[in-house]
């Protein structure tokens, strides 16, 4: 099976699957689109499932030359990509949550596209935001997995043109593999999955691929290019990155209030390993309490409390920060919805809660894969400032 491209990104996209290791990729990447303001923050440790930490001077061995660094962080460890144009990220491991992306601007500097917090708690440092998963896959059988824990299978390109890193995460029972690759170019950051069905019986997918995109100011973002896109209003994703305000809902114009705090629909969206026996029947419940919609905004301003699912929302739109004069073009393969997330502009500029929320998710109607199938989908975050 192969990954159709959008018209948005190079057709050598399909190159990027590749499991051979490369020293240079023979693609090369152009796009009609290409963000600084430097926000640096301390990288932690996040909890994870048992792991054994890497050898950070192996992995410089083993991996050097391809525009790619590693640090040590307690029981984690940090993959810094950089390319020679100035694109930079980094992406920490077992987690596989991708905390940081600095895109190149018109201005000549460089400007941090995701939000991310770090907060110090009892058990230690807790960082939320940026780029993650949260995905499960359940048999026919009732077994369920989230893969949660990665391990550094692949690391290749250059730092002339794209870095790509591969990671790869297995269920204990072999009902199921997944292959994590993300992708740094001069002008994109690309979160692709591949999912494989190992078993004899269908699997189904459900989750997303959830990034928070900092912004100034929520009164000052548009969402470009959703005008009548057919959504659900629902429950705010909740994954173990996901970072949501504690009284977000009580004043919702929905009227949902009562929803947000479902317990069932709570652990249903939570990302976690918890087992979920009915989760065709939460669903189709879901779904009857939602309220549906149909976009009537092409420029829509995000400053309202809002959290919905798209369901016929187009391959590529844009969000617009006018604070900070930027923008980033969001673009999906795979998934057939678009969840979007906003905590409202009440909260103060530049803090915590000043982000927008995006995702490509399969979560109103899983992605049901035959006996040793495989499927493929990811999100691609494009920056069209240069």
């Amino acid at each position: 099976m192969t990954m159709a491209c959008s018209p948005f990104f190079s057709p050598c996209l399909g190159s990027l699957w590749s499991t051979k290791p490369t020293k240079h990729l023979p693609c090369h990447f152009s796009t009609p689109f290409q963000y600084s303001n430097k926000r640096e923050f301390p990288l932690a440790a996040v909890a994870s499932v048992p792991y054994i930490p890497a050898n950070v001077d192996y992995l410089e061995t083993q991996f050097s030359g391809h525009g790619v660094t590693f640090e040590g962080i307690g029981d984690s460890y940090v993959v810094k990509m950089g390319l020679e144009n100035g694109s930079l990220a980094s992406l920490m491991l077992p987690s596989g949550l991708i905390t940081s992306y600095k895109a190149p601007m018109w201005h000549g500097g460089t400007l941090e596209v995701l939000h991310t917090t770090v907060t110090e708690e009892d058990s230690g440092a807790v960082i939320q935001g940026g780029v993650s998963l949260a995905l499960e896959c359940e048999s026919d059988g009732g077994n369920s997995w989230s893969p949660s824990s990665w391990i550094l299978q692949d690391v290749r390109g250059n730092a002339e043109e794209l870095i790509q890193v591969e990671m790869v995460s297995s269920d204990s029972e072999n009902m199921a593999e997944a292959k994590y690759i993300v992708t740094l170019q001069q002008d994109i950051i690309s979160s692709e999955i591949v999912i494989s069905n190992l078993k004899s019986l269908p699997l189904q997918l459900t989750g997303s691929v959830i990034s928070h995109l900092t912004v100034s100011n929520l009164d000052a973002t548009y969402a470009i290019g959703l005008e009548g896109s057919n959504f659900f209003s629902r429950t705010p994703f909740l994954s173990n990155f996901g970072l949501i305000p504690p009284d977000f809902g009580q004043k919702n114009e929905v009227g949902s209030s009562q929803l947000w705090g479902q317990p069932g629909i709570r652990r249903f969206l939570s990302g976690s390993n918890a087992k979920n026996q009915n989760n065709a029947d939460q669903v189709e419940r879901i779904k009857k309490e939602e309220m549906e919609g149909e976009e009537e905004d092409n420029y829509k301003q995000l400053s309202s409390e809002m959290s919905r699912i798209y369901t016929s929302a187009p391959r590529n739109f844009t969000v617009i920060d006018r604070g900070r004069r930027n923008s980033v073009v969001v673009g999906r393969d795979g998934f057939k919805e678009l969840y979007m997330f906003s905590p409202g502009s009440t909260h103060e500029c530049y803090s915590k809660y000043t982000y927008i929320c995006v995702g490509q998710s399969a979560v109103l109607k899983p992605i049901i894969l035959g006996p040793e199938d495989v499927w493929r989908g990811g999100q691609h975050l494009h920056n069209p400032n240069l």
